[in-house]
């Protein structure tokens, strides 16, 4: 029974240190999750204030999550009495080592942050880019997707595509139409100006304003040829069409007027010995 005491009186210091431990663990733990739920929720308001991207609030707010709960448990690890710099260190090391290894991924990582936060693009814009182009149905961490008119799915990797040259079609709700017609040096140049102009003002798909005239104008000499240039303004999503409609009607009415649309021809002579 004295070597019961004895121990008891001897090692309970040691229980009452552990205990008070835990307690302060448990009572960091506690208070710090409330802390860290609270931070979210206004960090998730004031983003929602300031109308940010859907795909940019659940990426910063997984890190903000991860990065806080890494200081937590750094402060639990340090309240328990463990070293904290030499875990610190490991991390580190580690971060290096798993950085080298993932090089690729981190690139198309980073990509995906800029995309996200500068916003060249959304999804259901047109874009063109490292010589592919398609409307932009998916804007991932690592990767965006496109989907080419011909309905082919294409995968560009984010690292790359931040770091091109990259044309976006369908950001502005207006496009301009530049045509070249080809008559020969016979023709009469304002009837032609005239016809080119009828179709610029008069399709179906075209407006005209003050800032989006209707222009004909004499392009260029060539050597067997006068090139005429048309431009006129349709809204984006009617470019195509207006476009394949607008040539169609110069050749028609070049033929109803009588004028010719020069092309290359070749004569063959034969000589027979």
């Amino acid at each position: 029974m004295d070597a019961l005491e004895a121990f008891w009186t001897a090692a309970w210091p040691k229980v009452f240190e552990i205990g008070k431990i835990i307690i302060v663990a448990l009572l960091i733990w506690f208070i710090g999750k409330k802390l860290i739920g609270l931070a979210l929720k206004i960090t998730k308001r004031a983003m929602e204030k300031g109308k940010v991207d859907d795909g940019v609030q659940s990426f910063l707010m997984s890190l903000i999550r991860i990065l806080l709960y890494g200081v937590l448990l750094v402060v639990l690890v340090g309240t328990v009495g463990i070293n904290t710099a030499s875990i610190i260190t490991l991390l580190g090391s580690a971060g290096v080592a798993i950085g080298l290894a993932l090089q690729g991924s981190l690139s198309n990582f980073a990509g995906g942050v800029l995309i996200l936060i500068l916003k060249p693009f959304k999804i259901g814009d047109y874009i063109v880019a490292k010589g592919l182009e398609g409307t932009v149905t998916g804007i991932d961490i690592f990767y965006t997707k496109l989907l080419t008119t011909d309905n082919r799915l294409v995968v560009l990797p984010n690292g790359s595509l931040s770091n091109s040259d990259l044309v976006n079609v369908s950001h502005e709700a207006t496009r301009r139409i530049d045509l070249v017609a080809s008559v020969d040096y016979g023709s009469d140049i304002k009837k032609v100006k005239t016809i080119l102009f009828d179709i610029g003002s008069n399709l179906e798909y075209s407006f005209e304003d003050e800032a989006h005239p209707v222009q004909v104008y004499v392009n260029s000499y060539e050597a067997s040829s006068i090139d005429l240039g048309l431009r006129f303004w349709v809204k984006a999503e009617d470019y195509w069409t207006a476009k394949w409609e607008a040539t169609e009607q110069i050749k028609e009415k070049f033929d109803a007027a009588g004028i010719s649309i020069p092309f290359n021809q070749l004569d063959v002579m034969i000589k027979n010995k």
